[in-house]
């Protein structure tokens, strides 16, 4: 590593996919517990729906299943474009500044009333999900999601058999990898329905509590450890 460029910055770190995959198992919980019995980290599901709405002529099932997909894809835009804005004002980069965008959303949907529809936290948590995934890419180097788990159980049964052929370090680390990010993911919504039970609708405002305390660390690197590294992109871009 010379003087120019840092080999992984601290958005990139271990730590932070860590916390950001618990965050993401915990709106799984969330959502399905207690905001309409679905999940809002992918749109495998949805997409699957719309086909099946389409199929059947369900066009009005159809028209409502294009707001959770329109959301996430808006979400994966919104991210690209405002990546690169952000870059250019040099202050904070834009994986620290969305991680507090996603605390105060998750804490505004956390106000919400029982009463309020379950569409307005599922397309907002779709939103953010999307923007997150398209965000934090690579952790150390490895391809790795935050917001589900389905690349990451692949991986595991695929390193692992390599790693029994040829017992090389590459598929070991990889393995720990998505090994731990899967733990993590499964963690975050054991809590999560655990915080439903005994705080219901404010138990979401816990994994605001989380993305905060990504938010205060990286903000702090970017303005005191990484300032002169603002300009380096994040592996995976």
């Amino acid at each position: 590593m010379d003087e120019e460029t840092k080999e992984f910055l601290e958005c990139e770190q271990p730590w932070v996919y860590v916390m950001l995959i618990f965050a993401a198992g915990w709106f799984g919980a969330y959502t399905f517990v207690l905001r309409g019995g679905i999940f809002c980290n992918a749109q495998t599901a949805n997409v699957v729906l719309f086909g099946i709405a389409l199929g059947s002529g369900n066009w009005k099932g159809a028209a409502y299943l294009l707001l959770p997909i329109g959301a996430y894809l808006f979400g994966a835009f919104m991210s690209e474009f405002l990546g690169k804005t952000v870059k250019r004002a040099h202050l904070l980069r834009w994986d620290t500044i969305l991680t507090l965008l996603e605390a105060v959303a998750v804490f505004i949907l956390g106000c919400l009333p029982a009463e309020a529809p379950d569409q307005i936290c599922q397309v907002t948590l779709n939103f953010i999900c999307s923007m997150q995934f398209n965000t934090f890419r690579q952790m150390t180097g490895i391809p790795a999601a935050t917001t589900f788990v389905t690349n990451h159980l692949r991986q595991i049964g695929s390193n692992l058999a390599k790693y029994i052929r040829h017992h090389d370090p590459v598929s070991w680390r990889k393995l720990k990898v998505h090994g731990s990010l899967t733990v993590f993911f499964g963690l975050g919504a054991i809590v999560s329905t655990i915080g439903c039970h005994f705080f219901t609708y404010r138990s979401i405002w816990g994994a605001c509590i989380v993305l905060l305390i990504i938010f205060g660390r990286l903000a702090y690197t970017d303005i005191v450890v990484e300032k002169d590294f603002l300009d380096q992109v994040p592996h995976g871009h």
